[in-house]
């Protein structure tokens, strides 16, 4: 299946459209420090600035992204990987205009059956006729096999992390295995939830102490998002806190991060073209199973 798998991907290079696409990983070491609201308002702000965006619910098993914004879909990413639905039926559209394939809450997580998962996205994608910007990846928290394979295939990783001990110790431990076990090199952090701009720099000054000391690594610092309780209120809401309360502090912040992320310049080899992000997922799959890994 594997290989059969890779080999759809082969075949996409000329079915998909021309058009660059920037495949963003937005995860985190450990739950709780806010990284599905960055990746939705984020993926919010970059719409608001005209870019065609889809957002992926990478954590099959709980549907955060739909449940955040209060939306019910019919039918979810588990239906496509099924069989029951192509993926142009699945896909919603949410605030201004952002796309999102949601994923479905019950349901056993993507690392379980990584060979059919993988090969259902490459199929999935394959099949969608659509052009994109940006393809947002809301990965599941922690240091999993689903995390891991998202992140060292898209082109960026957006490390979310607060000022909490077990949130630097878990974000230390998810560069470490992805650096050291699957040749990611740089890792764009993320302070979320600080009471001052400094207190970010701070927080990005305790891992990048501890990853100059043990791991060969770049980190960069892309800045802060505010504590802000416009962000609470927005999510009792069910709503993001962009369209919410557009003139908050932390708007602001995404709309500045929004603004930085379009200036990132593109990866080395980075292709831009979807099938060759799920090639590189499920690549590394084949050549564990070989035994060579």
């Amino acid at each position: 299946m594997l290989d059969a798998a890779v080999d759809q991907a082969h075949g996409l290079r000329g079915m998909l459209a021309p058009r660059p696409v920037r495949v963003i990983a937005v995860t985190s070491g450990k739950g709780g420090v806010g990284k599905t609201n960055v990746a939705t308002n984020l993926g919010v702000a970059l719409a608001q600035r005209g870019r065609d965006v889809m957002l992926l619910d990478a954590d099959l098993g709980l549907a955060n992204v739909d449940g955040l914004l209060g939306l019910t879909p019919l039918w979810t990413l588990a239906h496509v990987l099924s069989g029951e639905r192509e993926l142009a039926e699945v896909v919603i559209e949410g605030p201004a205009g952002l796309r999102i394939v949601p994923a479905a809450s019950g349901v056993a997580g993507m690392a379980d059956q990584p060979a059919a998962v993988y090969g259902g996205l490459i199929r999935a994608f394959g099949e969608l006729a659509t052009d994109l910007d940006v393809l947002l990846v809301d990965t599941a928290a922690g240091v999993g096999e689903g995390v891991l394979s998202f992140a060292r295939a898209a082109q960026e990783v957006l490390l979310v992390v607060c000022d909490e001990p077990a949130s630097l110790a878990n974000a230390y431990a998810l560069i470490k295995l992805l650096s050291t076990q699957h040749g990611v090199s740089r890792f764009r952090i993320l302070a979320n939830m600080v009471r001052r701009a400094r207190d970010g720099r701070a927080l990005f000054g305790k891992l990048l102490a501890v990853c100059d000391q043990h791991l060969d690594v770049v980190l960069e610092f892309v800045g802060v998002l505010p504590h802000d309780d416009y962000l609470r209120k927005a999510i009792q809401r069910r709503q993001t806190v962009m369209e919410a309360f557009p003139r908050s502090p932390v708007a602001s912040a995404f709309r500045q991060l929004a603004e930085q992320v379009e200036n990132w310049p593109r990866a080395c080899g980075a292709s831009g073209h979807l099938e060759f992000f799920f090639e590189r997922i499920v690549q590394p799959l084949s050549v564990a199973v070989g035994g060579e890994a």
